[in-house]
């Protein structure tokens, strides 16, 4: 992302911000995994979204005084010797202005001793309440201060507000520039599904499909993953977020993988589901093929104009028509369109926004009725799972397939970000022999 890209972001806040207001974006806190062991360090996607700054201790402040006096803050950790031994180099504060474009920087240890001064002739303060607590301590103190050294005789009128509402509807709209950071962490997650598959063999285990997908969004310069891996073999791919990857496979089973990953902060999404020795089985393909014809509805529909919720009811309609005929369920078309007959076997949203966050934010509107326009991504995820104890006939029982997309809405249509790994049964099975003669 640009210095540029940025500034824009910060400067589309501030445009939704009252004369004498300050918006208060704080970054996420290190998380212990054991005692003094930690996570890796993930930024909070709201402060990454206006800095692209990725250190814990940190807060930007978008201070207005007006329309035409607006200025950013930045505290942040300094660049001491004793953590550079330990940790490495920090920001600091003197680079933080030329990299950061922030007007000011001033270290977080003097945050309780100077964040108050940036706030005391401010009426409104944009806080997100509840994030964090140490957050929370922060923003009262100051007001603490603020009160204390008013005259007697005044108290001053402080509200706060909440800035995710407007914040998370800029984040809907992905920019040139974010779009191209999803194509790439498309295009990875896409070549991790091709990578797993190629090693595919009945006897191996779930995570070691996990660790090749691994592997693969390293070497393409993707760290981490954007979710917890699913690669849930027979059964498993049943439960929607099976992740315990611990099954050894074996012919005759599906395997469905979920797996996307981070890059430069946006998130991958997709899944496949292929058989283990490389051939569908009667059932296993006459469910798969369903799965496949709702994605592929699913991408013809998908434009601006429309709604997930419209796209949805066409992609159940379908879904139901073809489980009549495979006698799955039985009744009238009407009669089960309209009590949802398909939702014991297809139990999870179609769709959903995809960005900085693998969930994204923003609002889909009442029962996902939002109208869809250039610039929103999302997932496209039929799936089908038909459990053990279905009362459905038997050859059916444990087949569980997902086929998943990413998308960006284009003007005339969408742009498939992960259609590269094949997705036809045929196609796969081609694929799979190919892999066993190379």
């Amino acid at each position: 992302m640009t210095h540029k890209e940025f500034l824009r972001r910060r400067q589309a806040l501030l445009s939704y911000m009252a004369p004498a207001s300050a918006a208060l974006i704080f970054s996420a806190p290190i998380v212990i995994r054991s005692h003094t062991s930690t996570y890796p360090y993930r930024q909070n996607s709201d402060f990454w979204y206006f800095t692209g700054f990725n250190e814990s201790e940190a807060v930007l402040l978008l201070i207005k005084i007006s329309c035409d006096d607006c200025y950013s803050v930045l505290f942040n950790r300094r660049d001491s010797l004793q953590d550079q031994i330990w940790f490495g180099k920090h920001l600091g504060q003197e680079a933080a202005l030329k990299k950061l474009l922030v007007d000011d920087a001033l270290p977080w240890d003097l945050i309780h001793h100077e964040m108050y001064r940036f706030l005391k002739n401010i009426t409104i303060i944009y806080h997100a309440q509840g994030q964090y607590d140490f957050a929370d301590y922060i923003v009262s103190h100051a007001l603490e201060q603020i009160r204390s050294r008013s005259p007697k005789n005044i108290t001053p009128s402080i509200t706060l507000l909440d800035w995710r509402p407007w914040v998370h509807e800029l984040r809907l709209l992905k920019s040139q520039e974010e779009q191209m950071a999803l194509r790439e962490a498309g295009r990875i997650s896409a070549l991790a599904h091709q990578s797993a598959i190629k090693i595919l063999r009945p006897g191996m285990y779930e995570y070691q499909l996990e660790g090749e997908i691994q592997r693969t969004f390293s070497h393409y310069g993707a760290r981490f993953p954007a979710y917890n891996t699913i690669v849930a073999s027979g059964k498993n791919a049943c439960v929607l977020h099976y992740t315990h990857n611990d099954q050894k496979m074996h012919a005759g089973q599906l395997v469905l993988i979920d797996a996307g990953c981070e890059f430069k902060g946006y998130a991958g999404d997709m899944t496949r589901t292929v058989p283990v020795d490389g051939k569908f089985s009667g059932p296993q393909r006459e469910i798969y093929n369903i799965v496949v014809e709702a994605v592929h509805l699913g991408l013809k529909l998908y434009k601006p104009g429309t709604t997930i919720d419209l796209v949805t009811k066409a992609v159940i309609r379908m879904m139901i028509k073809r489980l009549l005929q495979l006698k799955i369920i039985k009744g009238d078309l009407d009669a089960l369109i309209a009590h949802n007959a398909v939702h014991p076997f297809f139990m999870h949203r179609l769709s959903h926004w995809i960005g900085l966050d693998v969930h994204d934010v923003g609002s889909y509107g009442h029962n996902y009725n939002r109208i869809l326009k250039p610039g929103m991504a999302l997932t496209i995820e039929p799936g089908l799972y038909i459990s053990p104890s279905s009362t459905v006939p038997q050859e059916y029982h444990g087949i569980g397939v997902r086929i998943e997309d990413q998308i960006i809405i284009t003007h005339n249509g969408n742009e498939n970000l992960t259609s590269s790994v094949v997705k036809e049964s045929d196609g796969i099975e081609t694929m799979m022999m190919l892999r066993k003669i190379q």
